[in-house]
């Protein structure tokens, strides 16, 4: 096997390549917090059963990972009450939001409150909490966790999903959150009240 090439080190660099100055030119957290709100994203809920009690908590980092076999993964803060409910539950529910379901959004983004109170949910066949009306349901099971800082990066094996985004005919808008608002190229889009209107604090509940 040939030798692997030798890395020609950088100005003011260490025998490994690396920049003295790496380390100081890290974002700090409130900085690099603003610059992801340049990336829009969609909203989910993650939830769970667990000892027959629903948990769940809103969640921005959700996506894809595979076709085959079908993966997902969302990002949980390590700190959250939920997420190792959710873990030790090993099933799991993502409810994809639609733009018009600003109250689950509220509800589920909050650490404070009991989220499931007056809520009309179902358990779903696959053993989690399903929540009404969303525009997409992931049901899934708890495949690999890898930590990542102060996240938990949590790799879903898909079972199955339930689209719902026509309804009486129309196609239904999913919810979408940029620079800590609601939609993206409206000025007086509502912005998201604290605590979870922070993006880094989705995740924690």
């Amino acid at each position: 096997m040939p030798a692997e090439p030798a890395l020609t080190p950088l100005p003011d660099a260490d025998a490994n390549g690396r920049r003295a100055d790496a380390a100081a030119a890290a974002p700090e957290p409130a900085d690099f917090r603003k610059a992801m709100a340049e990336f829009a994203t969609g909203v989910t809920v993650v939830t769970a059963l667990d000892g027959g009690e629903p948990v769940g908590f809103a969640c921005q980092s959700f996506a894809s990972v595979s076709l085959d076999p079908p993966l997902i993964l969302f990002c949980a803060d390590r700190r959250g009450r939920s997420w190792p409910r959710i873990r030790a539950a090993g099933r799991f529910c993502v409810n994809v939001l639609g733009e018009e379901q600003r109250e689950l959004c509220e509800r589920f983004g909050s650490s404070r409150g009991a989220k499931f109170e007056g809520l009309d949910w179902e358990e779903s066949r696959w053993g989690a909490p399903a929540l009404p009306d969303v525009l997409l349901a992931v049901h899934c099971v708890v495949h690999d966790v890898h930590e990542a800082g102060d996240h938990e990066v949590v790799i879903g094996r898909v079972l199955a999903v339930d689209r719902h985004e026509v309804v009486d005919g129309a196609w239904r808008r999913p919810m979408v959150f940029f620079r800590s608002r609601f939609g993206v190229g409206e000025p007086d889009a509502p912005i998201a009240p604290d605590p979870w209107g922070v993006g880094d604090r989705w995740g924690w509940g």
